[in-house]
């Protein structure tokens, strides 16, 4: 039987808070890009590894025996004490780490432990849009009832009188990304104290997903849980596949205030209970490293996008410039077209290219019918072979 099909009772197999929600975007246009051989710009993943000293350290960490078998459910006490002394080092952020601090299976994983813990069938929850896709899968799973903020190029800043109007008695909770994924803005200091100014006039609780933190090519990234009324109200998570390129590790954390971490780990513990044992030793070691690792992944990463916007430009596309995260989004109006879903079905047969449209991440598909996104987390030989093919399209 396929997914659409009736189950006994003649129900439908699929729970129906997950109706509507297939194979993602990221599968199915990663799965194109190998069908067609194809560079995949499309799934946000790095074409190299990253320091070969944090992989030594898992290989150390397995022939050891640190981590073969269950760790603690929290995590481990090396990362959990490194993610405390990682936020105390960039943002002054004092968090204890037997209390305070939770280590997931991604930030993924936070994320959907967070709302599934937080959340009750009916509560709203007031998101940017566009937005990951599994925002929108863990709200439903959660019973809750998704309401989006939507952020309209070229600059795609949150228009905060609108945020006030979407608060209802039904609001529960905040959903913010910043870095954002997909368009790459990022939350200004302004920006941060009105959204708190307003979860804190209504007692809203925040989650927030900061995986691109040190990914901010234009100003700095500041942390909502530093401002003030925020601390006891907030939800902070990160993870270590962005920062360090080892994203099939799945190690994430979770910062905020005790009853806050208790609450998450109450559903985490029922999700995977703990994974990426030895994974976890590594990445202990790996916030640790010096400013200096930080500083010139940032300014690689700018190269990079730096090298890609161009590309694209002169591919003919409208470019929107991130400020953040390794993602560019674009425009295909240019091209005398408006459909991106088609337009990146047809993308890889067209120049052996794959990308994903901006319009899956929105409730009004309208909103961003005519955007593209692409990941600059590759090698510079491969974004420049990338961009020799998209100018075809000229």
């Amino acid at each position: 039987m396929t997914q659409g099909q009736q189950g006994q009772q003649g129900r439908p197999l699929l729970n129906s808070r997950l109706a509507g929600f297939g194979t993602t975007i990221f599968a199915e246009m990663s799965a194109l890009a190998a069908r067609t051989g194809s560079i995949n710009l499309g799934q946000g993943f790095p074409d190299t590894d990253g320091p070969e000293e944090i992989r030594e350290a898992a290989v150390r960490a397995l022939r050891a025996g640190h981590g073969n078998q269950y760790p603690p459910g929290p995590g481990i006490p090396e990362l959990r004490n490194a993610v405390a002394d990682h936020q105390k080092r960039f943002y002054g952020l004092t968090w204890s780490p037997e209390t305070e601090v939770l280590i997931t299976t991604g930030a993924t994983e936070a994320i959907a432990a967070a709302l599934l813990a937080l959340v009750e069938p009916g509560d709203e929850v007031i998101a940017f849009e566009p937005y990951y896709d599994s925002y929108a899968a863990c709200i439903a799973l959660a019973g809750g009832v998704r309401v989006p903020l939507t952020l309209r190029a070229p600059a795609f800043r949150p228009d905060l009188d609108e945020l006030r109007a979407l608060i209802t008695p039904r609001t529960r909770l905040l959903l913010l990304n910043s870095p954002h994924n997909p368009t790459g803005a990022v939350l200004t200091p302004e920006e941060l104290s009105g959204i708190a100014a307003l979860a804190v006039e209504h007692d809203l609780l925040v989650v927030t997903d900061e995986v691109y933190e040190h990914l901010v090519f234009e100003g700095a990234h500041h942390p909502i849980a530093a401002l003030p009324g925020m601390r006891e109200r907030t939800v902070s998570i990160s993870s270590a596949g962005k920062t360090y390129s080892y994203t099939g590790w799945k190690i994430g954390w979770v910062t905020a205030d005790a009853p806050l971490v208790t609450a998450v780990r109450s559903a985490k513990q029922y999700l995977t209970f703990v994974s990426g044992g030895p994974f976890q030793y590594a990445i202990a070691e790996a916030l640790q490293l010096p400013d200096a690792f930080f500083t010139e992944f940032r300014d690689s990463m700018r190269r990079k996008r730096d090298l890609l916007a161009g590309g694209l430009r002169s591919a003919g596309f409208q470019v929107y410039e991130p400020e953040g995260t390794y993602f560019i989004t674009t425009d295909i109006a240019p091209f005398g077209e408006e459909d991106a879903y088609a337009f990146c079905r047809a993308l890889p047969e067209r120049c052996g290219v794959a990308a994903v449209p901006n319009s899956v991440f929105y409730d009004d598909p309208e909103a961003g019918r005519s955007q593209v996104r692409f990941t600059f987390c590759k090698r510079d030989e491969v974004l420049e072979s990338a961009v020799e093919r998209l100018r075809r399209l000229g």
